[in-house]
């Protein structure tokens, strides 16, 4: 058991917390504060703790010097401010070396946010490589750190992993949330258990899918995932996205094999073109031409599905059936999500897809739960651990001393 906020002797410490900011940002508008309100929670505790706040945030992936000016979290500060009904500093240059001090003479209570931390990318990778100079200046900032970016805790950066290596650490509410949830929906579900999964590209999810495929009663496939199925199953899917590659193939081909009463796939499609942007037709299966390309699935899938959803105690959602943003081919997202609305069972949405999905179709309080984990959550299905949780003191460690 990793130690957790609630148990740490915080009473007017100054405390470094990773947050996850990895917000959508538009002209300077934050589009969607999901994750900012998301993170309240333990701010509000820490501030009740007459705490001084340090808050750490990637954004986006930084390549370019151009891409700092794109990817900043000035607009989350203000955001925040808002939220918080206080001032939330916003701090440019996170190497200041005068940051300490400027810290050290801050009244408690006070919040601040750093850049974004894969600025520090730019020129030599410093963040991503888990630089130790810099983990040991942010570790510099506070008295303790605080993991609360569940979506960043499979990435062994200098603000997730290299910061616990010089500072006292703990997990924060969101993170607590995230794996509690997963422990107990997920990695001991109540069945029977229905693993319903989308995505375009085979490769990202094969690990996923040969993790939980044991531990689920059906396994439902949209997406490019079908798509390589169907292909690993001789079926004809046009100029569908689906693998290239002949062992992937084989793989699949075992799996179908050890696993055929679990597996379902599509039985129609609605279908674009190759070579004619206005093209749109309902399929069945096994009529998809050469120049067509299967967008989302058809009712009769849907219709399908839904037999594995009833009699289903536990499902998990990662991905979507189809091109759910193009409204010639949102039907089949639209009305699994309404399937699995009215079913009354539990469900838990995965993985960035499934997520943007209920969020377009207004779905953000119909189900169990929704992981912002992302990559992370997948990987902790899939592994059982992450670098990011691995770094956080056990419970047994002894609690904050001060400096």
């Amino acid at each position: 058991m990793k130690k957790k906020l609630k148990d740490m002797n915080i009473f007017e410490k100054t405390v470094v917390v990773r947050m996850d900011y990895n917000v959508p940002i538009k002209d300077g508008k934050i589009l969607d504060d999901t994750k900012i309100r998301t993170s309240l929670d333990t701010i509000q505790f820490l501030l009740k703790q007459s705490c001084k706040i340090i808050l750490l945030s990637h954004l986006g992936k930084v390549k370019t010097e151009e891409d700092k000016f794109i990817y900043t979290l000035e607009p989350v500060s203000k955001r925040l401010s808002e939220l918080l009904n206080q001032e939330v500093l916003f701090i440019k240059n996170i190497l200041d070396p005068t940051l300490p001090q400027q810290i050290e003479i801050m009244p408690p209570k006070q919040i601040v946010l750093l850049e974004n931390t894969r600025h520090l990318d730019i020129p030599d990778r410093l963040e991503s490589n888990n630089d130790a100079q810099i983990a040991s200046f942010l570790a510099s900032l506070g008295d303790l750190f605080v993991m609360d970016a569940f979506a960043s805790c499979h990435r062994a950066h200098a603000s997730t992993v290299g910061i616990t290596k010089f500072l006292p650490s703990c997990i924060g509410f969101s993170v607590d949330r995230e794996l509690t949830a997963l422990n107990h929906f997920l990695l001991n579900p109540q069945r029977p258990f229905t693993i319903i999964m989308g995505g375009s590209k085979i490769e990202d999810k094969l690990d996923l899918i040969e993790a939980m495929i044991p531990k689920c009663d059906h396994l439902l496939l949209g997406g490019g995932l079908a798509n390589s199925f169907l292909k690993a199953l001789n079926f004809p899917i046009g100029a569908s996205l689906a693998t290239q590659d002949q062992n992937t193939i084989e793989k699949l081909k075992n799996i179908l094999l050890e696993n055929r009463e679990k597996i379902m796939l599509p039985l129609d499609a609605i279908v674009g073109s190759s070579y004619d942007e206005n093209y749109t037709k309902y399929k069945k299966i096994n009529e998809i031409e050469i120049n067509e390309i299967i967008y989302d699935v058809g009712v009769k899938t849907i219709q399908k599905y839904k037999t594995a959803i009833d009699e289903s105690n536990t499902i998990f959602l990662n991905g979507t059936m189809g091109v759910y943003e193009n409204h010639r081919y949102s039907n089949g997202t639209k009305e699994l999500l309404q399937t699995l609305k009215e079913s009354g069972k539990t469900v838990l949405v995965g993985g960035g897809d499934a997520l943007s999905s209920v969020h377009y179709f207004h779905h953000e309080d119909s189900f169990t739960y929704l992981s912002c984990g992302g990559g992370a959550t997948l990987e902790y299905l899939t592994k059982g651990h992450l670098v990011g949780i691995d770094s956080i003191m056990e419970d047994e460690t002894v609690e904050v001393l001060d400096k």
